[in-house]
């Protein structure tokens, strides 16, 4: 099976790696990490790349010029499998169900329409086959009721839990460029405050010794951990930038808080116009199912070194074990085998 994707994000990645384990004889043409053996990318992730409404503007033409390069490639790939990155991937839908409409496009990990511009969940069934949830809720967001739950990728990829000890902190300040530039200032200082601590500093595997130089800053008093299921189940406490992290760091069971600061003009759109309240895929996650949030979320003047140390020594462990075991029973299974086998049904 020749299988066109779109993944644009490491999380994305990472996901789309477990689903291959259950896939014999496919070959992989598209965007998606150049690491991964089954083909090779028409570009590489990091290649597409961006930060906020800001940085999207600026690469708009470029990325009107590799939708033309997939929708060709499109050509030849027997199903199309889109990831995520509803930015991209949504006018690459409508683009590839125009030019070909009889081929099966299979849409995984579905933009959160429950947070924000609901209306791209009616474009979704209209230029999608199969519409493949992660959470539970989701589907219910879908007008004609084309969505389906398929289980939580998660489940399937954390194979190490919380430990339980103390003495070890771990500090994921993001993937991005500017998230970390903005945090490591906060994280240095939270980490100076408690010298006692060992302190694993969590940076992608990706990156190479000169951009860790470039964008961290020093980092001489962590120690670097480039696993970050292994840096949070050793840890007793974390400090983690919003994203995919924060959810591992709630199914593994490490206690944490969310720190996070994005441009002013992206805060400003996503809370005041968008509406946003949550950041926390955890906590949007049980407060859709009916519950509590699982932890505090510290968000742009509010991440201080104050704050931080603040939620290290007040986070109730006992309520947040509590939380994260309701959570696992919520999204109950993994997807990968799931969507492994609905790509190759005929």
């Amino acid at each position: 099976m020749k299988l066109l994707v779109s993944a644009l994000e490491p999380s994305s990645n990472l996901h789309l790696r477990e689903v291959l384990k259950h896939l014999d004889d496919v070959e992989l043409t598209g965007i998606f990490d150049e690491t991964i053996p089954q083909g090779k990318p028409l570009y590489d992730i990091s290649q597409m790349a961006i930060m906020g409404v800001v940085d999207a503007l600026k690469k708009l033409r470029w990325f009107y010029k590799v939708a033309d390069e997939m929708v060709a490639l499109a050509k030849d790939a027997d199903k199309v499998l889109l990831m995520d990155g509803s930015g991209f991937n949504l006018p690459l839908a409508k683009r590839l169900r125009a030019a070909y409409p009889d081929k099966e496009i299979i849409y995984y990990i579905l933009p959160q329409v429950w947070a924000s511009r609901p209306g791209r969940a009616v474009k979704l069934e209209r230029y999608c086959d199969r519409l493949l949830g992660i959470l539970p809720f989701e589907t219910d967001y879908y007008p004609n009721r084309k969505a389906e739950y398929v289980g939580h990728p998660l489940l399937d990829e954390i194979h190490t839990f919380y430990q339980g000890k103390e003495g070890t902190l771990a500090f994921l300040p993001g993937s991005r460029s500017g998230e970390i530039r903005r945090l490591m200032p906060h994280f240095r200082k939270v980490r100076e405050a408690l010298p006692a601590k060992e302190a694993q500093l969590v940076i992608p595997p990706s990156f190479s010794d000169e951009k860790i130089a470039e964008l961290y800053g020093d980092i001489s008093m962590f120690t670097v951990s480039k696993n970050t299921h292994e840096a949070l189940a050793a840890s007793e406490f974390a400090f983690i930038c919003s994203g995919t992290a924060t959810l591992e760091a709630a199914l593994i069971g490490t206690p944490f808080t969310l720190a996070y600061i994005a441009k002013k003009l992206d805060f400003f759109i996503g809370t005041k116009i968008l509406g946003i309240t949550q950041v926390g895929l955890a906590n949007i996650i049980l407060t859709r199912s009916g519950e509590s949030p699982l932890h505090n979320e510290l968000l742009q003047e509010e991440v201080t070194v104050d704050n931080l140390l603040a939620e290290y020594y007040n986070t109730n462990r006992k309520k947040f074990a509590d939380k994260a075991e309701a959570l696992k029973a919520y999204l109950g299974h993994g997807s990968s085998e799931n969507v492994a086998k609905i790509l190759v049904k005929k």
